[in-house]
C-alpha cells in the first residue's frame, strides 16, 4: 500500500507539472524539457557506466541542452527551410571527432558512437516536443500536444487489459517477454477509440486520418517501450533509474512518448488538416 500510495503521488504531482509546462508555451515548456534532458542524461551515463562504457559527459549535458533551446520554433531559421537543431547537431558530432582526436583513449570509436546515441535519443527526441507545441500555432497546438498523451496512454491501457486476458503469442520474447501481440492489437484498438473521440469532439481529421494516426501513434508508442527494453537489457539495468519515487527512472516513464510526440509532429507536418 505504501508502494501505490508513493506511486499515486507521483502520478498525480508529475501530471500537474506537466500541464502547467504545456499551458503556459515555452516559458515554462523550455526551462521544463531542460529538467527532465539533464535527468534522463543522467540516467543513461549511469546506465553505460555499469557496463563500462565511456561518453563525453560535459559535451552530452552541454549539446543536449542547446539542441532542447534550438528546437524552438521562434528563433530565426539559420537560413531557408533550415534549422538551429541541425546546426546543433552538427557542431555536436564535429566536437566528439576532434576530442578523440586530441585525446583518444581507450576505444575512441565506442565513446563517439554512445556519446552521439545519447543526444538522438534524448535531448533530439524532446526537442519534438517543444516543436509539437506550436504545431500548427501556440493555440491550436494544445490540442495537438495531448493528442499522443491521450493516444499512447489508451495504448499502454489497452496493450495491457488485451494482454492480460487474452495475450498468448509473444510479441518480442528476447526485449519484453510481457509484451503480447494481442496486447499490442488491443492497444491500437483503444488508441483508435480516443483518437476518434478527440478529434470528432475537436471537428478536425475524417475517420481515415484518424485511423492512420492511430496505427502510426500506437506502433510508434510500442517501438519506444521496445526500444527503451532493449536499451536497459543491453546495458544490464532493470530500470533506468530511480528518479520518480515508486515509478524508476525518467526514461522508464518517457520511453513511449519519444516516439509518439515526434511521430505526431510528423503526421501534422505531412498530413493536410
Amino acid at each position: 500500500m505504501e508502494s501505490l500510495s508513493t506511486r499515486f503521488t507521483t502520478s498525480v504531482v508529475g501530471f500537474a507539472l506537466v500541464c502547467v509546462a504545456v499551458y503556459f508555451g515555452w516559458v515554462t515548456l523550455l526551462p521544463f524539457l531542460l529538467l527532465i534532458g539533464f535527468l534522463a542524461l543522467r540516467e543513461y551515463i549511469h546506465m553505460v557506466d555499469r557496463r563500462d562504457i565511456d561518453v563525453r559527459r560535459t559535451g552530452l549535458y552541454l549539446f543536449g541542452a542547446a539542441i532542447v533551446v534550438a528546437s524552438y520554433p521562434g528563433w530565426p531559421a539559420p537560413w531557408a527551410g533550415g534549422s538551429w537543431r541541425e546546426v546543433v547537431l552538427t557542431a555536436a558530432t564535429g566536437y566528439l571527432l576532434v576530442a578523440e582526436v586530441m585525446q583518444p583513449g581507450e576505444r575512441p570509436l565506442e565513446r563517439v558512437v554512445y556519446s552521439l546515441f545519447g543526444l538522438l535519443y534524448i535531448p533530439w527526441l524532446l526537442g519534438y516536443f517543444l516543436m509539437l507545441r506550436y504545431s500548427p500555432d501556440a493555440e491550436g497546438g494544445l490540442l495537438f500536444f495531448a493528442l499522443p498523451l491521450l493516444a499512447t496512454f489508451a495504448a499502454d491501457t489497452g496493450g495491457y487489459f488485451f494482454g492480460y486476458f487474452f495475450g498468448k503469442r509473444k510479441l518480442a520474447p528476447e526485449v519484453s517477454p510481457g509484451k503480447t501481440v494481442e496486447g499490442a492489437l488491443g492497444g491500437l484498438l483503444v488508441s483508435f477509440l480516443v483518437v476518434v473521440i478527440v478529434t470528432r469532439l475537436a471537428n478536425i481529421w475524417s475517420l481515415p486520418d484518424a485511423f492512420l494516426y492511430a496505427v502510426m501513434v500506437a506502433s510508434a508508442s510500442q517501438l519506444g517501450d521496445l526500444s527503451e527494453s532493449l536499451i536497459k537489457r543491453s546495458l544490464g539495468a532493470k530500470d533506468s533509474g530511480n528518479t520518480l519515487p515508486g515509478h524508476g527512472g525518467i526514461l522508464d516513464r518517457l520511453d513511449s512518448l519519444l516516439f509518439a510526440v515526434p511521430i505526431t509532429y510528423v503526421f501534422l507536418n505531412i498530413n493536410v488538416f
